[in-house]
């Protein structure tokens, strides 16, 4: 049933630490992740991204797989330390050279390249300097953009800066779960800023390198809300989701859309904000790409916040990696990004879950663990073609992701691919929920699951 506009932009995300592999070739320089997956215990089964999918060297192969899957856009992230090696200053040949035959092959193959600048690799000669706790990480940023954009920029006319910034602080500098390990709330709140300063200065400074570039940046949107008690939510309960929901989603959103951080929270950040920087973080963008899994339930407790995360319950539908499944929750920040944030024009730049063993029988065909990947991205798409009807401006859905790979913390142990990945050949077989987006991105709809 077709749902959605002709011109919908249907497609998949990757991002570079996950699937290159090659993690020293070329000249590239160490990451966070490269120096992050050594700590003991950091990562659940003990996997790295050395080799991860083995995308640099088998980046056609992968091409023609989006090619049968028919997809139109192909969102993937440039390696920083792949392109600098130590962050700035002189770029590896080789690196840029990679990027040069990624572009050319997806516009061989008919698919428009959508390129994300940033997606949590920093140099980790930048993190020796202090990384995002950093001012000058953001200035370096916006070099590092200029200098992809120069190269690129004659065929890629979309460029996001940065991914998820508000989880990467979140997780890697208060939680301490992903690179760098950081577990300061002083070191959070910088990362936030200077992250989002870095998008600010990123979209200026390609504004001046090429004409009629597309540029945006994304951001990971989650509804909060207060536990539901038999009486209904407490009060504290639902004060804690409001300022869960500021921390989290609006110190993303609110900077770069409206110029401001939300009053709640916005005396947190006074130590690291200057004087101008509203209207340097506050661009003018083309497209706002939108990440969404889930939603959260917080309620009053410890903390720097004084709040603490509720577990999903007996009888909650969740994915593997313990995510509530709830479609209603993007549907919900499709319409506050209308009725909020003046209807900015959105593509869901990842959407997803994680289902079954990565070795699991089945995992590569037509398994029961599949078939619920297919039902959550029906029920999913469904959410999305109902914000469209209730008039949000929603232009193209992108699924995470193309090829079982290296998900952060949890290694291999969570697939999230429509394709399935056997880690001692790195073969690559299309599961059924490859089938079923081939379906949906050929008749641009919603598919009846079987």
């Amino acid at each position: 049933m077709n749902v959605f506009p002709d011109d919908f932009l249907w497609g998949v995300s990757t991002s570079a630490y996950q699937i290159e592999g090659a993690s020293a070739a070329g000249g590239k320089g160490e990451s966070i992740w490269d120096r992050f997956v050594r700590r003991p215990g950091a990562i659940v089964d003990g996997s790295t991204g050395d080799v991860a999918t083995d995308h640099l060297a088998r980046y056609q192969e992968d091409v023609e797989l989006l090619r049968r899957l028919g997809a139109r856009v192909y969102r993937f992230s440039v390696s920083w330390p792949r392109w600098f090696p130590t962050g700035r200053g002189r770029a590896a040949p080789a690196g840029a050279a990679f990027y040069d035959r990624l572009v050319d092959e997806l516009l061989e193959a008919g698919i428009e390249p959508w390129v994300c600048l940033y997606h949590w690799d920093l140099p980790q000669a930048l993190q020796d300097l202090g990384g995002w706790g950093q001012r000058d990480c953001a200035h370096y940023f916006a070099d590092y953009a200029g200098a992809v954009a120069r190269r690129l920029g004659d065929r890629v006319r979309t460029f996001f800066m940065l991914n998820e910034p508000n989880a990467h602080a979140l997780l890697g500098h208060l939680v301490g779960m992903h690179a760098p390990g950081a577990s300061d709330l002083a070191t959070y709140l910088a990362a936030v800023h200077h992250q989002n300063l870095a998008v600010g200065l990123g979209v200026a400074r390609l504004r001046t390198e090429e004409v009629g570039l597309r540029l945006g940046t994304i951001v990971q949107l989650q509804p909060v809300e207060a536990p539901h008690g038999p009486g209904g939510p407490r009060e504290e309960d639902v004060a804690a989701a409001g300022l869960a929901d500021a921390a989290y989603n609006r110190c993303s959103l609110d900077p770069l859309l409206l110029g401001r951080y939300p009053e709640s929270v916005a005396g947190f950040f006074e130590p690291v904000a200057r004087s101008g920087d509203d209207a340097l973080i506050q661009q003018p963008i083309d497209v706002l790409g939108v990440n969404h899994y889930t939603l959260e339930r917080v309620r009053a407790g410890g903390g720097p916040l004084g709040l603490e995360i509720v577990p999903p319950g007996p009888g909650e539908e969740v994915t593997l990696s313990g995510w509530r499944v709830a479609p209603h929750a993007l549907e919900r920040v499709l319409l506050d990004l209308r009725d909020s944030y003046g209807n900015p024009t959105v593509v869901i730049t990842e959407n997803g879950a994680a289902f079954g063993a990565a070795h699991a029988a089945g995992a590569a065909g037509s398994g029961a663990a599949d078939r619920r990947r297919i039902d959550y991205f029906s029920r999913y798409l469904r959410a999305v073609a109902d914000a469209i009807a209730a008039g949000c401006d929603v232009r193209g859905y992108l699924a995470w992701t193309l090829v079982d790979n290296f998900e952060w913390a949890d290694g291999y142990t969570r697939p999230f691919g429509v394709v399935a990945l056997d880690r001692a050949t790195l073969r690559r077989t299309p599961k059924a929920s490859f089938a079923y987006l081939r379906r949906v991105f050929g008749g641009g709809g919603l598919e009846p699951v079987d």
